[in-house]
C-alpha cells in the first residue's frame, strides 16, 4: 500500500474518532428520551469523553512513550471498538458513562498515535500534509459524522450508530495490521518539562485563548440539536440538514482563517473571528423564532467559530518555537478541557435559565477569548519594547 493510502487510512480514523466525539451533540435528545435522563445529566456525556480524552491521553502516552507504534495504534483501536460495542450493547446511563471514558481515553491515544505514524510513513517533505490530511478526518466528521448520524437514529435507534463505528473500527483493525510497518517509540517528555511553560504568562495567555474559544463554543453545540427542536421549532428532517449545512460552514471557516492569517496576520484574524462569533450568536438568539434568517446566522457562527484554528495553531507555535510539540500537546488537552467545561457549563444554564440562553452564555464566553488574544497582544507589544530596550542599552 502506498504513504498516501496509508495516510488515508488513518485520515478515517480520525473520522471515527471525531465522530465517537461531536455525535452525542445530534442525537442528545433521543439519548436523555431512551435512558430516561434529563438533557442535562445526557449532556455529561460529552464532558466526561472530553476529560478522558484531556488527562487520560497524557498519561497514558507518557507510559508508552517507548512502545513501539503500531502495536500502541492497534491497542488503542481495540479498546475503542469495545467501547463502542459497549455504548450499543450495555443498558442503562450509568454503563453508558463507563463506555464513553474508555472511548474517550483510547479515541485520544488514537489521534496521538496515528499523527506520530502519519509523519514517519509520508513521503521525504510531505510530513505538514500527512497531518494536514489526519486532521481533515477529524474535522470531516463535523461536516459529515453528526448528521449522518443523527438521520441513522431518526431511522433506526440511536445505538445503532456506536455498533456501525465499532464494525469500521474492527476492519481498520485489520487494515492496520497488514498494511502499517512497525516503528519505534519516541523519548518520552516529562510533565515537568510540558507543566514548565505554562509558568511563563505568555503562554497561559496564549492557551486561555483556546480555552475560551472552544468554551463558548461547546456551550452552544453540545445542546444545539434539543435547542434547534424545541425553541426554533425545527422537524428532525429540516435538523439533519441543518448541521450538514453547519459543518459545511466549519471546514469553509477553518480555510478562510488560513488565508486570512496569511493575509492580515494571527492577532486580527483571532480578533475578526471571534468578534464574529459573539455577533452571530447573539443574532441567534434574536432570530431563535425565524427559520430563514436563523440557518444563514448558524452558518456564519460556524464559519466564525472555526476561522481561529489556523491562526491559534500558529500563534502558539511562534509563543515557543523550540517547544512547538509541548505546545501543540498541551492545547490539544486545553481544547478537551474546555469541551467538558463548555458542555458542563451550557447543562447548567438549560438547567438554571432555560434552553434558550445558551446561545448568549456562549457569546459571553466567546467573548473572554476575545479579551485574552488583545491581552496576548499588548503583552507581546511590552515584551517587544523591552527586548528593544535592552538591546539599546547593550549596544551602548
Amino acid at each position: 500500500m502506498s504513504s498516501t493510502l496509508k495516510i488515508y487510512t488513518l485520515a478515517v480514523l480520525s473520522f471515527l474518532v471525531g465522530t465517537s466525539e461531536y455525535i452525542i451533540a445530534g442525537i442528545l435528545d433521543k439519548i436523555a428520551e431512551s435512558t430516561g435522563v434529563t438533557l442535562v445529566t445526557a449532556g455529561q456525556l460529552i464532558t466526561i469523553f472530553s476529560l478522558s480524552y484531556a488527562f487520560g491521553t497524557q498519561i497514558v502516552m507518557a507510559l508508552t512513550a517507548r512502545m513501539e507504534r503500531r502495536k500502541l495504534l492497534l491497542s488503542a483501536l481495540t479498546i475503542f471498538v469495545i467501547s463502542n460495542v459497549f455504548a450499543c450493547t450495555l443498558p442503562g446511563y450509568e454503563l453508558l458513562i463507563a463506555s464513553r471514558i474508555l472511548m474517550g481515553l483510547s479515541a485520544g491515544v488514537t489521534i496521538v498515535a496515528s499523527l506520530s505514524i502519519a509523519t514517519k510513513v509520508a513521503l521525504p517533505g510531505r510530513q505538514g500534509s500527512a497531518i494536514a490530511a489526519v486532521l481533515m478526518g477529524f474535522t470531516a466528521s463535523l461536516i459529515l459524522g453528526v448528521p449522518i448520524g443523527r438521520v441513522i437514529s431518526s431511522a433506526y435507534e440511536w445505538e445503532a450508530i456506536f455498533g456501525g463505528i465499532a464494525v469500521v473500527g474492527l476492519l481498520a483493525i485489520f487494515i492496520i495490521a497488514l498494511t502499517i510497518p512497525r516503528m519505534d517509540g519516541e523519548e518520552p517528555v516529562p510533565f515537568r518539562s510540558q507543566l514548565a511553560l505554562l509558568k511563563q504568562p505568555k503562554m497561559a495567555i496564549g492557551l486561555s485563548i483556546s480555552f475560551f474559544w472552544i468554551a463558548g463554543y461547546s456551550i452552544f453545540y453540545s445542546y444545539i440539536s434539543p435547542f434547534l427542536l424545541t425553541v426554533t421549532g425545527m422537524s428532525d428532517k429540516i435538523l439533519s440538514i441543518t448541521l450538514f449545512a453547519v459543518g459545511i460552514a466549519s471546514l469553509i471557516g477553518s480555510k478562510f482563517g488560513g488565508f486570512s492569517t496569511d493575509r492580515w496576520g494571527i492577532h486580527r484574524t483571532l480578533i475578526g473571528g471571534l468578534s464574529l462569533n459573539v455577533a452571530a450568536l447573539l443574532l441567534i438568539t434574536l432570530f431563535a423564532q425565524s427559520p430563514v434568517i436563523l440557518l444563514p446566522m448558524l452558518m456564519l457562527w460556524s464559519c466564525a467559530t472555526w476561522s481561529p484554528g489556523p491562526p491559534q495553531q500558529l500563534h502558539l507555535i511562534t509563543l515557543a518555537p523550540e517547544s512547538s510539540g509541548i505546545m501543540l500537546s498541551l492545547n490539544n488537552s486545553t481544547i478537551q478541557l474546555a469541551m467538558a467545561a463548555g458542555a458542563a457549563i451550557g447543562g447548567g444554564a438549560v438547567e438554571q435559565i432555560s434552553l434558550s440562553s445558551i446561545t448568549w452564555v456562549a457569546a459571553v464566553g466567546t467573548a473572554l477569548a476575545v479579551g485574552a488574544v488583545i491581552l496576548s497582544r499588548r503583552y507581546a507589544r511590552s515584551s517587544s519594547r523591552q527586548a528593544l530596550s535592552g538591546q539599546a542599552i547593550i549596544d551602548a
